[in-house]
Formats: C-alpha cells, structure tokens, sequence
C-alpha cells in the first residue's frame, strides 16, 4: 500500500513538473497553437534536460539543426538568394555585354524566371559563379547587406529579412534557452547566410553550414583578402547534408527541422517535417494557402510576421519535425 502511494505521489510529482513545463513553455513559444506539436517539443525539451533522468543529454551534445529556405523564412515566390542573383545579373549588365545574349544571363535580364530555370542545375550554377565570385569575402559581404537593406518581397512589399517565421524564432530562443546550440544546415550558400543569420536568427555565422565555393588566398594592397572564385566546394543538399554536420560540427543533432525530409538526405523513418493548414490569425491578417509541388505552404503578411504551424513526429534519441 504505501509503495503504491509513493508511486502515485511520484506519477503526480511528474505530471506537475510537466504542466509546469508547458506553462512556460506557452509563454516561450506564444506563436504556437497548444496542441501535439507543441506536447511534443515541451515533452521532448523536459526529458533531455533533466538531470538524472534516462533521456538527460549534456548541453555539449544538444545539437539541433535547422534548414532555412520554407523552414526559417519564406521561399516563395523563388528561393530568395535566387532573387539577389537575379539583382546581381542586372547590376553586373553594363560591364558583360555578351550576357545579352547568352542563357541564363539573357533571361535573368528579362525577368524571365522560367527562362532561367529552364537551364536547370546546370544554368543556376552558372548563373550564381556570374554573380557570387571574383570579388572578396568581405566585398561580397558588404553587397548582401546593401541588397538586404532594400531589396522587397515581390509579393508583401516588406524585406527579405522581415519574410520569416515567427514561431520557428520562438523555438530557436526556447531551444536556446535550455541549453541547446541551434545550427543552420542549408542548401543556400554559406557566405551569403552569414550575412545576417545572426541578427535575424540569433545564429552567430560559425554556426551556419551551406553551400559553398572555393576561395583562394591573395594580398592585395599589402593585406591578406580571400576571393570567391568559380568553382564549387560543397553543394550542401540531400546526402550531403549529414556529411556537411560531421565535417562541420562533428556532433550527430538530437534535433532537426527541414521541410522536406528527401532532402535531407536522411531515411524518412528518421526525419518528419510538415506544415499543417492551420495559423492562429491575428485581427487583419490575410491567410493565403497553395499547392507547391505536393507540399502546403503558408504565406501571411508580415506586419504580425509570418505564423505556421507545425507538426512533430518524435523518436527516441531525437526530436525531427
């Protein structure tokens, strides 16, 4: 009888400490509707992070990685450094007559973004080392934050910078608050993301992983630059994903957020990500909903910030949504 007891008291002791869990967590995360997502991630986060329990992981090995393009901002109507390359190519113009009349530079031109996808890989390779090389690390640097400062979402009119989701913020600072080191894994390129990961995210550049070119090393006016030449390092995308966290972090995540799991290059068992119709709306907030190839995507205006919902699936040894 009283071992019974003491097994209900400890049951009850649990479920106090796990409502209490979700009290605070309703208070991190105030973007996301209460229901099996949010469960999910609480419940994830309290099992953990708690000392001496069976799920307990140190600080040092709570890894979680994130994806950035329809995960942590917006991708429609195009991925966006896709739009600063198109900017790039109409900038560049004067100084490349021949691009008149040579594909993709011809279409990007002419604002012809079939045009240019119509090259495929091959053509968007050649379209961003026209546009991301020659120059310096630093000089790239300084033009994705000129691009940034005024460059407009075709669609809500607002900055690029402005076009991202305000639960997956939440989620970052919750995560970070209990003792995890959030990553971007992606498959934009590295040095354009670095740009502004930080003050968007909160992600400092050393923890953001991506595609990326080669560089070479040169002195230019007696000081040390690396220029970006036409040449690819890393195409971070599908299987080269989890080679990118090894080589680049070299500890496996516990946690990882990507909106579609084939490119993750990971078993579909392992990795569950979607998003679900459903955002709580803010008074005047437009929801506007569409097909894109086979997967539902969510764009709202961003006066209240982009809102999505979620769902998790998670597993043991890992949360993956």
């Amino acid at each position: 009888m009283k071992k019974r007891i003491l097994s209900t008291l400890g049951l009850a002791a649990v479920a106090a400490a796990l409502n209490a869990n979700i009290a605070r967590a309703a208070d991190a995360l105030p973007s996301w509707q209460d229901g099996a997502a949010k469960k999910a991630i609480v419940e994830f986060v309290a099992k953990v992070t708690k000392e001496g329990g069976p799920d307990f992981v140190s600080p040092a090995e709570r890894i979680a990685v994130f994806d950035n393009d329809g995960t942590l901002w917006a991708e429609q109507p195009m991925y966006f450094q896709l739009a600063f390359a198109l900017d790039r190519v109409k900038a560049l113009a004067p100084q490349h007559p021949e691009w008149q009349e040579k594909e993709p530079y011809k279409s990007a031109l002419k604002s012809d973004l079939k045009g240019v996808l119509a090259g495929g890989e091959h053509a968007l390779l050649e379209l961003l080392a026209g546009t991301h090389t020659g120059m310096t690390t630093e000089e790239f640097e300084q033009i994705v934050k000129d691009w940034l400062a005024t460059a407009k979402h075709p669609k809500t009119e607002r900055l690029y910078t402005e076009m991202v989701y305000q639960p997956m913020l939440e989620l970052l600072a919750y995560l970070r608050a209990n003792g995890f080191k959030t990553y971007i894994v992606s498959g934009g390129g590295v040095e354009f993301m670095r740009v502004w990961s930080e003050e968007v995210y909160g992600i400092p550049p050393e923890q953001v992983v991506g595609s990326s070119g080669k560089q070479k090393f040169e002195m230019r006016d007696g000081r040390p630059v690396l220029v970006k030449v036409a040449e690819l390092d890393h195409w971070d995308d599908k299987e080269g994903k989890p080679l990118a966290i090894q080589r680049f972090i070299g500890r496996r995540p516990i946690a990882a957020s990507h909106r579609c799991r084939a490119r993750m290059g990971l078993r579909p068992q392992v990795l569950h990500r979607s998003i679900r119709q459903g955002a709580r709306r803010s008074q005047g907030q437009r929801l506007e909903r569409r097909q894109h190839e086979g997967r539902l995507e969510a764009h709202l205006p961003v006066r209240e910030q982009m809102r999505a919902i979620l769902t998790t699936s998670w597993r043991p040894g890992g949360l993956w949504w």
